[in-house]
């Protein structure tokens, strides 16, 4: 059955799942095989969000890891039938992404403020263009999140428009021609799977 058929909105689920994810305390000696995947997935996902981020930068671990597993979950959810992808809205995208991006910009300029500061103007810049490199990088700064959350929302869209197309082509000419059926067929789930991959 269909989450939405069911009831269920897919952001309730989407809320719902990461908690599911989190260890509990247990006086069981033995794990079972939910807890093992637990344990693995968490551990697996800690390490890759903190391999390049400093020591100082390790108490954003639980913030980073919440927030990759909520949108692991929405997208993994939107590949199924029938479903609405939440990460598909520029809205979502972007409220997701300005405050992360000014928390490290605020961060940035309160601990490194030299080092931030000199990002707004690069090296060798001859001095009569100064002022306006600066005004440049600037704009550039706070138009990265709105580029960067308009792309994600293209290409999530575009991913699951071809899926739908694909599929409603493999259904269509599944009476008429069954050899350009079946290569549709062949494509929708190779799409699948890399749809997968990239959620």
């Amino acid at each position: 059955m269909i989450p939405q058929t069911l009831g269920i909105p897919l952001i309730l689920i989407a809320i719902i799942i990461p908690p599911l994810l989190i260890l509990s305390s247990s006086n069981r000696l033995v794990s079972n095989r939910l807890s093992t995947l637990q344990t693995w997935m968490i551990k697996t996902l800690t390490k890759q969000l903190m391999l390049p981020i400093s020591i100082s930068g390790h108490k954003w671990a639980s913030m980073l890891l919440a927030l990759t597993l909520l949108l692991m979950s929405l997208n993994l959810l939107g590949l199924l039938p029938y479903t609405f992808t939440p990460t598909t809205q520029l809205s979502m995208n972007m409220a997701l992404a300005v405050p992360m991006w000014l928390t490290t910009v605020l961060i940035g300029l309160r601990n490194q403020p030299t080092i931030s500061l000199g990002h707004l103007l690069p090296e060798g810049t001859p001095t009569p263009l100064i002022p306006i490199l600066i005004i440049i990088e600037t704009i550039s700064l706070f138009i990265r999140p709105l580029a960067l959350g308009v792309r994600l929302t293209a290409n999530l869209t575009a991913g699951h428009l071809l899926i739908q197309l694909i599929s409603t082509a493999a259904f269509v000419l599944m009476p008429s021609t069954t050899l350009t059926a079946t290569t549709a067929f062949i494509v929708l789930l190779l799409l699948t799977g890399l749809e997968i991959a990239v959620a």
